[in-house]
C-alpha cells in the first residue's frame, strides 16, 4: 500500500510536504516524497490518497490503568490522598468482572478515537484476560504486584503472573510486572519482578514519589498514609530512614534504570545525584500524568529538573479515577501549558518516542520510518502555518488511526 499525505511528521526526521509511505505486513517500507515513492509504483500495489490531512505516529500512553475507565467522575478531588485510596478501593468493591471488562473495553474505544495507537495498563485483575477479546491496539499489560500485608518469599507469585500471560498469541504489544508501588509492594518483590523481566525481556514499572503523603512515610514516618498502612499490618521499618522510596529501592538492588517509572513528582538531593549523568538510574524513563497530576493538586511536576538530569521523560494519562479523559493530546496541551517554552517536536516526542525507548522498541514504535510498525495518527489539520505546531495544540479530533497497516478507526 502507499499512503500519501499533505504532510508527514516523523518524528525522528524532519517533517515531510507531499510525503508518502509505503507500507508492507503492517509495517513500513519506505518513507519519502510523493512523487518519489509513486514514480516505484509497485504492480497492483493499492494507492491511498489522505488529501490535505497530517500523518505522525500512533501515539504511545505510557502508563494507564483501563481497569477503571468506568470511574470517570466517580471521586470527587480528595483532601489526600489516602483518603483517594480509601475510596477507589471500596468503588473496586461494587464492581464486578463484568464491569471491569466492559470499562476496558470503553476505555480502548476512547484511546483509539484521540489517536493512541500503542498503551502501557496496569492490570489489577488478569485473571479477566482469557475472556478479553484480541485488543484493538498495541497493550502491554503488566500484571499488578501487591504484598502489602505477607510478604513474598518465594518467586510463586511471578511464576503465577507469568501464566496468565500464556497462550496469547496473535495479540500486539507484550506483557509485564508492575510492583504496585514501594508502600504496597516489598523491596524483595521488585527484586523478583526485575529478575523475571531480565529473564523473559518484559517491561517492569512502578508508581513512585506520587504524593507528598508518600514522601513523609518514607523519610519521616509519619502523615495519613503512614497511619493507613501501618493500621493494616504494613511493617514500617523501611519508614523514618530519612531515604526516600527510589534510594531505598536502588540501594536494595530493587530498581535500575531499565524500569519505567509512573509519577516521581517529588525529589531529594540523594533521588538527584542517582539520576545524574554516570549514576545507577541516569536514563530512567519516567511518566508524567498532567491531568491527574492536576486532580491531586501535587506540587509542579520537576520536568525541567528531570530532563537536566537525563531522564527519559514520557506523558500518560493514568486512569478515569483521577484524570479527565484518555486523550493523550489534551494531556499534551495542558503539559505545554504548565510547562512553557518547549519546542512542538519536544512535546511530541513525549508521546512516541521517549515511550518507543522506554518499551526498547526504539526505532519499531513511536516514529515514521522503515522497519517502525504502521500505526498511524491521521489529523484534518488546517493549512498554513507548522504542522507540528497543529498537531499538538489544534484542538481537531483524528479522522483516522491505523494499527499494524490497517484503518483501526475512522470518524466516518
Amino acid at each position: 500500500m502507499l499512503l500519501r499525505a499533505r504532510h508527514l511528521l516523523p518524528i525522528s526526521t524532519p517533517p515531510i510536504e507531499n510525503g508518502a509511505l509505503r507500507i508492507r505486513a503492517g509495517q513500513i517500507a519506505e518513507v519519502g516524497r510523493w512523487e518519489d515513492l509513486r514514480a516505484v509504483a509497485e504492480p497492483g500495489e493499492e494507492v491511498v490518497d489522505l488529501g490535505e490531512q497530517t500523518v505522525l505516529p500512533g501515539l504511545i500512553n505510557a502508563h494507564c490503568h483501563l481497569d477503571y475507565t468506568g470511574m470517570r467522575g466517580a471521586i470527587l478531588p480528595p483532601e489526600s490522598f489516602s483518603a483517594w485510596i480509601g475510596r477507589i478501593n471500596a468503588l473496586k468493591r461494587e464492581l464486578t468482572d463484568d464491569d471491569y471488562l466492559r470499562a476496558i473495553e470503553s476505555g480502548f474505544a476512547q484511546c483509539l478515537q484521540t489517536g493512541t495507537t500503542a498503551l502501557v495498563n496496569i492490570e489489577a485483575f488478569p485473571e479477566l484476560m482469557p475472556r478479553l477479546a484480541t485488543p484493538p491496539l498495541r497493550t502491554w499489560w503488566c500484571y499488578e504486584l501487591i504484598d502489602i500485608r505477607q510478604r513474598i518469599a518465594t518467586d510463586d507469585v511471578i511464576r503465577g503472573a507469568l501464566s496468565f500471560f500464556q497462550h496469547r498469541t496473535g495479540w500486539l504489544g507484550g506483557f509485564g510486572l508492575s510492583p504496585h508501588a514501594p508502600y504496597t509492594a516489598s523491596a524483595e518483590l521488585y527484586r523478583l519482578a526485575r529478575a523475571a523481566g531480565r529473564v523473559h525481556g518484559m517491561p517492569v514499572t512502578t508508581h513512585l514519589a506520587e504524593s507528598q503523603e508518600e514522601q513523609d512515610m518514607f523519610l519521616h514516618a509519619c502523615g495519613p498514609l503512614h497511619d493507613f498502612l501501618r493500621g493494616l499490618g504494613r511493617p514500617m521499618e523501611d519508614c523514618g530512614q530519612g531515604e526516600s522510596a527510589l534510594t531505598q529501592l536502588q540501594a536494595k538492588g530493587a530498581l535500575d534504570a531499565d524500569c519505567l517509572v509512573a509519577h516521581l513528582n517529588l525529589l531529594t538531593s540523594r533521588d538527584e545525584s542517582l539520576l545524574a549523568p554516570g549514576a545507577p538510574l541516569h536514563g530512567l524513563s519516567v511518566v508524567h500524568c498532567p491531568s491527574s497530576h492536576a486532580y491531586f493538586r501535587h506540587p509542579e511536576f520537576p520536568a525541567e529538573r528531570l530532563r537536566a538530569l537525563g531522564a527519559n521523560l514520557c506523558l500518560g494519562t493514568d486512569s478515569l479515577a483521577s484524570a479527565a479523559s484518555l486523550d493523550l493530546r489534551a494531556e499534551l496541551r495542558l503539559f505545554a501549558a504548565r510547562h512553557p517554552g518547549q519546542a512542538p517536536i519536544e512535546l511530541l516526542e513525549l508521546v512516541t518516542t521517549h515511550p518507543a525507548t522506554a518499551l526498547r522498541a526504539g526505532g519499531r514504535l513511536g516514529c515514521l520510518a522503515p522497519g517502525a510498525a504502521a500505526d498511524l495518527l491521521v489529523l484534518p489539520l488546517p493549512s498554513g502555518g507548522d504542522p507540528l505546531e497543529a498537531a499538538v495544540h489544534a484542538v481537531v479530533p483524528p479522522s483516522s488511526v491505523w494499527v499494524a497497516g490497517r484503518k483501526t478507526w475512522s470518524a466516518e
